[in-house]
């Protein structure tokens, strides 16, 4: 049995008692999950409760460890799963092994994945970046692997306190998941989404965390990459200028940059890519689950 209820655009929907699948005999904790939708470029927060503490938990989902942290309702915890921009459409099942007082407990937690269709962009830009020349290859690689190395590595604390805010005030002008067709050829998924925001424009830190990369790139221009902690990842691209530090810690509004045309792109704007674990997720469903009006909800599963 369930019941679904909305909050800032956001979908929960409680699992109440007896629902989902336990081990008999264990402790049964209530799940309950905040997203805009469940489908491909989407984020779930999932939120485990019981009547008693809890000691441990391990949660698995699309082939992830998903870290947990403890919640601000009392007897709970929370973790952000990402739905992969590849993902299937389809049943998924989220593996749950915990430890609350003195015992154990085994839970499998479904997301049914729906389909969703993607828009198909036109663009034109210098031909060397639909066809970068062979003298770039080895920087291109280099690049590649710094950043992919960035995003794998789970940072086991939480960094961000508080609700993640838009990076600049302009509007949505290119969504997640668009596929770019550039200069008559069909390239790769956007895998995070354009703010509209003239040449010199403030960027602020969306959330806090540590300043991991802060570099001039080949494809992203001046990028600044920020992990908030707990596979949560900020990447802002295309900045005029870099106005923070690689290792140093930042505040949620904190500026790290400027709006600019850097790397690959047809004039001055922010592209903000977020990875949760790895997988490609829009940074408008970060915004409508973690945003100021979005779904934390630490009331919205009741400890039974």
């Amino acid at each position: 049995m369930s019941r679904a209820f909305v909050v800032a655009g956001a979908v929960v929907l409680a699992l109440l008692p007896g629902s989902g699948v336990g081990t008999a005999g264990q402790p049964c904790p209530t799940v309950s999950r905040v997203a805009r939708s469940v489908s491909p470029g989407e984020l779930v927060l999932l939120t485990v409760a019981c009547t008693t503490p809890l000691q441990k938990i391990e949660v698995t989902a699309f082939g992830r460890s998903i870290p947990f942290y403890e919640a601000e309702t009392p007897r709970a915890w929370q973790g952000l799963v990402g739905i992969d921009l590849n993902t299937k459409p389809g049943k998924h099942e989220v593996a749950i092994v915990g430890r609350a007082g003195s015992s154990t407990f085994t839970r499998t937690y479904t997301l049914a994945v729906a389909p969703k269709r993607f828009r198909t962009r036109q663009l034109t830009v210098p031909q060397q970046f639909v066809t970068p020349p062979e003298s770039e290859r080895a920087r291109i690689e280099q690049e590649a692997k710094r950043v992919g190395a960035i995003i794998a590595t789970i940072t086991p604390v939480r960094l961000w306190e508080g609700p993640f805010v838009p990076p600049v005030p302009g509007p949505m002008i290119s969504p997640f998941g668009t596929l770019s067709v550039l200069n008559g050829t069909p390239g790769s998924r956007h895998g995070g989404a354009d703010f509209q925001a003239a040449e010199g424009t403030p960027i602020q830190a969306p959330a806090a965390g540590r300043v991991v990369l802060a570099a001039d790139l080949y494809f992203s221009g001046r990028t600044v990459i920020i992990d908030h902690g707990l596979g949560l990842i900020s990447l802002l691209a295309h900045l005029s200028e870099i106005r923070a530090r690689e290792g140093a810690h930042v505040a949620r509004g904190d500026e790290v940059g400027t709006v600019g045309s850097t790397g690959r792109v047809t004039g001055p704007h922010l592209h903000w890519t977020v990875r949760v674990v790895g997988a490609r997720v829009d940074p408008l469903s970060l915004l409508a689950v973690l945003g100021p009006k979005g779904g934390r909800l630490p009331g919205a599963v009741a400890c039974r």
